[in-house]
């Protein structure tokens, strides 16, 4: 059990939920943001004392049933609830020393059969492992000479020249959060991942944005969503996003479409060609 990262993780997440949301009424000014400890044990009909321990990395592991009880009180998503229950697992220091790299064939041959759908994968650090070809024309210059560019959280964070994203600014905090926790979820994971612990320290080093996103309750961010690409022929490109998970390696597949009839969708059919 790697019980710093669950305290952590319990703290950020208790934090970040308020007595609304949890469905508590509110009970006048809070020191602290979100909910106290003894609001979340009693939510999960567990001792605050057993559930301070947790939060404070000590005491002994916690059970199935506890898990269960503190996720729903908290609120947690699949994805947040299977991080808690890994951080948790007794196994987890025996894990792999570094993420998987290596992307399975189906995977491949899955993003290949989709012509009208940018498509990449990547792994928990965002480094981006595999495209189709339809993403590299639509994302013409992501993966151009910025050294190491193909992590994508290098490349929000810490590209010299901001215009050559081809992002828009006003949908890229939510993508960039989700990168963000993804990261988190990988340190947590793989403690003594060298090329992880380097690429959060450049990060920390570089960026004021990734220290205040880092610092943040850990928050999963948007599964699905809109960005706004800027390519350089095709002009403003709205894409709509999804994230799917490829649990069995640690890596996530992001897709981006087009919304059918839109201008969008006739310039990716261009690009396609």
């Amino acid at each position: 059990m790697n019980r710093q990262a669950l305290g952590r993780f319990l703290r950020q997440r208790r934090e970040a939920l308020t007595p609304a949301e949890a469905g508590l009424p509110a009970s006048g000014r809070r020191r602290t943001p979100g909910l106290r400890r003894e609001e979340v044990a009693g939510l999960a009909h567990v001792s605050t004392d057993h559930y301070t321990r947790l939060e404070q990395a000590r005491g002994s592991a916690p059970s199935r049933h506890v898990l269960r009880s503190v996720a729903r009180a908290l609120r947690l998503d699949d994805t947040e609830r299977e991080h808690l229950f890994e951080l948790a697992d007794d196994g987890w220091e025996r894990r792999p020393g570094s993420p998987p790299a290596d992307v399975p064939g189906y995977v491949r041959e899955l993003i290949a059969r989709m012509p009208l759908t940018a498509a990449l994968v990547r792994d928990g650090r965002s480094d981006v492992l595999a495209w189709n070809p339809l993403a590299r024309v639509v994302l013409a210059g992501f993966f151009g000479s910025f050294p190491r560019e193909h992590n994508l959280l290098r490349r929000y964070f810490l590209h010299p020249d901001p215009a050559v994203r081809y992002l828009s600014s006003r949908d890229e905090s939510a993508f960039a959060q989700q990168a963000v926790a993804a990261l988190r979820r990988t340190a947590d994971r793989f403690p003594h991942d060298a090329r992880t612990r380097r690429l959060v320290a450049e990060l920390h080093e570089g960026s004021a944005a990734f220290r205040k996103l880092w610092a943040r309750p850990a928050y999963p961010g948007g599964r699905s969503g809109v960005k706004t690409v800027l390519h350089p022929s095709a002009g403003r490109l709205t894409l709509n996003y999804d994230v799917l998970d490829i649990p069995d390696h640690d890596h996530q597949i992001l897709l981006f479409t087009a919304e059918p009839g839109s201008p969008t969708a006739a310039n990716f059919r261009s690009l396609a060609a």
